[in-house]
């Protein structure tokens, strides 16, 4: 099985891509360039580079590869193996090898894995459609404009003052509007107290009014409230997480991993015979991703490294 495009496929979507046991993709977004001497303009773009340090395996490739071959996680695993195998061994036999759409590795002197990007896709699928061009060079001419100075004539206007008749009644009316205004702002605060005076005295005689009635009523219990037992269901917390401990196409093989796993300590659990006619069997479940990752991360570094965190609701 080629699982180069498989690679490929999955850099659009993510920013590390694991192959287990050779290493991981790694990507980053460049932004937009300008090279200014060539008058070249570039579109944002993933800049992939490789990590030969990162190879153990986080189920993202063997998963795609099962889910787009249709096949066992198993089987995926075995088809990356197979593959990391025939790549190790070119670079052996050759020196160097290429994985298509993704980048060329070579060894120098020393033995050293390098890794050279292959430029002409872009993984960004943000600019997907943008495409690099070069732009003609803009040529800016300067024209000189002459300027020529203009006499205008000046007309001089000449103004006659109007002369208007002085109207001494509407100063009268003046004063009369200003003492009207000046007997609102005075008069306004002195009309909000009397309101806040007499509601405060409404108030005061309603809450004595409601005092008296409740000192003078009294309550009769003919027939008391039976006490009544309440039942309290408390939901039981969801177990989505799961830690996958193999999947067998015999269920008698599933049943023997699933007997050992629980001499061993751990909550192990069987689940449904799957789309693919294999047994899953569980190291465990949990309700959150958090607990699964923990538990997982020590059954990789003390039991199993090739446990996975499965998310299904079961």
């Amino acid at each position: 099985m080629n699982i180069e495009p498989y690679i490929a496929q999955l850099l659009y979507r993510y920013q590390c891509v694991t192959v287990p046991g050779f290493g991981a993709f790694l990507t980053e977004i460049q932004s937009a360039q300008l090279i200014e001497s060539s008058h070249s303009f570039f579109p944002p773009k993933k800049v992939i580079s490789f990590n030969a340090h990162l190879k153990n395996n986080d189920g993202l490739l063997a998963n795609h590869i099962a889910q787009a071959e249709k096949t066992s996680y198993e089987y995926a695993i075995s088809a990356i193996q197979y593959e990391v195998f025939n790549w190790k061994k070119a670079l052996q036999e050759n020196g160097l090898f290429s994985i298509k759409n993704v980048g060329n590795f070579s060894l120098n002197a020393d033995k050293n894995l390098i890794f050279t990007p292959y430029d002409q896709t872009n993984y960004l699928t943000n600019s997907f459609g943008l495409s690099a061009f070069v732009s003609p060079m803009v040529k800016r001419e300067i024209f000189e404009q002459k300027i020529e100075a203009l006499e205008e004539e000046k007309e001089v206007i000449a103004f006659e003052p109007e002369t208007r008749t002085a109207r001494p009644y509407l100063k009268y009316a003046a004063i009369f509007v200003l003492g009207l205004g000046l007997t609102g702002v005075i008069g306004y605060p002195v009309y909000q107290q009397q309101i806040a005076n007499e509601t405060i005295i409404v108030e005061q005689s309603v809450q004595k009014q409601v005092q008296n009635k409740i000192q003078e009523a009294t309550f009769f219990i003919e027939n008391p409230v039976p006490a009544v037992a309440v039942t309290l269901t408390v939901k039981e917390e969801k177990m989505s997480y799961h830690i996958m401990a193999g999947a067998f196409r015999d269920e008698k093989n599933a049943q023997k991993k699933f007997k050992e796993l629980s001499s061993q300590g751990y909550k192990a659990r069987r689940i449904p015979q799957n789309k693919y006619g294999l047994f899953p069997v569980l190291y465990g479940s949990y309700a959150t991703f958090a607990e699964a990752e923990k538990a997982s991360q020590e059954i990789q570094k003390t039991v199993n490294p090739d446990a996975w965190v499965l998310v299904e609701s079961l």
